[in-house]
């Protein structure tokens, strides 16, 4: 979850505003970038319990250890709370999970770089602490009453909110875990075309990386739990966003819909001012109680904007959010999935043709299906597997197509592995575990955090 935005203050006086907003992220494909973010598990290395802020062992340590490496400190309220460094961020979540949001940056190969080097930074670091770091979807072994909160304003409100609107909200966001990616288009056409495309495809990487199956130190009956979550967490700000694949959707239609997503706050003066529930719309017209005539700026839209969870999230890029966090090598088959479906125009053009004919009904049934399943849930006269299969041989043409390659002249490509792995085998990572629980490591979870530290 992000911090408070830093864009141009102005005030919102016309709706236009807001869909020029999303219009100026739009440029050439010359500049189009790839923002690679992951979260992960902090926990003592000697009883496993998560990482409080506070304490020698604690995530204020941790990020002041950080600051070794070059990154520049973040305070709310006198608490270090993130870290910045040319272009990237490290923030907290909710229960401290530990996120990285990378630099925009041009292939995978440097992504890949930069997360190499970032997990190492934090393993010098959590190696003099004491603490290590787990790469899943759902916390395996503790309770949601176990799970600690970081202190940042935002977070007491939401976690006020979440209860009344949803049973999971608290578990979104004290104990999951992710990987997304963000990638930009050049206009709203070329918006449209990928939105509609990656939502579709979106139950297959919720398969491909689905690795969440233990909730209280048992298995909890799905391969994602974490994308289970997402289905009691708000219905006002999740989802699949049927409207997307409606015709005449665009950057104003998407704008409509943040304006209908309920608030949470506005950061002012320092301070975040309670505003959940509250109408956007009302804010416009200085109709908010809690703020009497107060108006909206753009720094109030872009904070809005990171309040909305649906399975893609359009900003000025599109984020691609159905997988759940895992282990290194799969932090980089992430992007590069994506990536090879949508930034060349022969695989999104085959992306599209794979799914244009799925039905509402159909995507939803995907979407809702795929947390219990992965790729084994029935689809049409097969499986889901039958559409990973293809969608990665897409996303491999569509890698070997853009020729970014090292300097062993080995094309983006080679990320795809593990996912291709995964396939082959029909099992996803939550059923290797499973396997695992339910064999050598008789019925516990806590071998998971030593075999499985980052």
């Amino acid at each position: 979850m992000s911090g408070p935005s830093s864009v141009k203050d102005e005030p919102i006086t016309d709706k236009r505003q807001l869909v020029n907003y999303i219009e100026q992220g739009g440029k050439p494909e010359s500049d189009w970038r790839i923002g690679t973010e992951h979260e992960k598990f902090g926990f003592r290395l000697d009883d496993l319990r998560p990482l409080t802020w506070e304490g020698e062992q604690g995530i204020g340590a941790l990020l002041e250890g950080l600051t070794r490496f070059g990154w520049q400190r973040v305070i709310e309220k006198d608490k270090l709370i993130a870290l910045l460094r040319e272009g990237a961020s490290v923030t907290l979540e909710p229960a401290g999970q530990f996120e990285l949001s990378g630099a925009p940056l041009e292939n995978i190969h440097q992504t890949c770089a930069e997360v190499h080097t970032h997990l190492k930074e934090v393993k010098a670091v959590a190696d003099e602490l004491g603490v290590g770091f787990l790469g899943m979807g759902f916390q395996p072994k503790w309770r949601r009453e176990d799970m600690p909160w970081m202190p940042k304003g935002r977070y007491a409100i939401m976690r006020r909110y979440m209860p009344t609107v949803g049973s999971l909200g608290l578990d979104m966001m004290t104990r999951t875990c992710t990987v997304q990616v963000n990638l930009d288009f050049s206009d709203e056409a070329d918006m449209v075309r990928k939105f509609r495309t990656s939502l579709a495809l979106q139950p297959i990487a919720t398969a491909l990386f689905a690795d969440s199956p233990f909730t209280d130190g048992k298995p909890n009956g799905y391969l994602s739990y974490r994308s289970h979550i997402w289905t009691d967490t708000d219905p006002d700000r999740t989802g699949m966003l049927d409207f997307v694949f409606e015709d005449g959707f665009g950057y104003e239609r998407y704008v409509d819909y943040l304006l209908d997503v309920p608030m949470y706050f506005s950061y002012r003066d320092g301070v975040y001012h309670d505003l959940a529930g509250q109408s956007f719309r009302k804010f416009m017209r200085g109709e908010l109680a809690a703020l009497p005539g107060a108006t909206p700026t753009m720094t109030d839209w872009a904070d809005h904007m990171t309040t909305a969870f649906p399975e893609v999230r359009l900003k000025k890029y599109l984020e691609m959010r159905g997988a759940d966090g895992g282990p290194w090598n799969r932090l980089c088959a992430l992007p590069a999935f994506w990536v090879g479906l949508l930034y060349d125009t022969a695989a999104l053009d085959a992306a599209w043709d794979l799914v244009k004919d799925f039905t509402r009904e159909e995507r939803n049934a995907l979407r809702d299906g795929v947390p219990k399943h992965g790729l084994k849930l029935p689809f049409r006269k097969g499986t889901l597997r039958d559409i990973a299969t293809e969608a990665l041989k897409i996303s491999a043409n569509g890698l070997r197509a853009r020729a970014r390659k090292n300097w062993e002249g080995v094309d983006e490509s080679i990320f795809l592995t593990p996912l291709i792995e995964i396939v082959e085998a029909n099992e996803t990572p939550a059923e290797r575990k499973l396997a695992l629980y339910n064999g050598r490591w008789n019925h516990s979870v806590d071998p998971v955090f030593r075999e499985f530290l980052y």
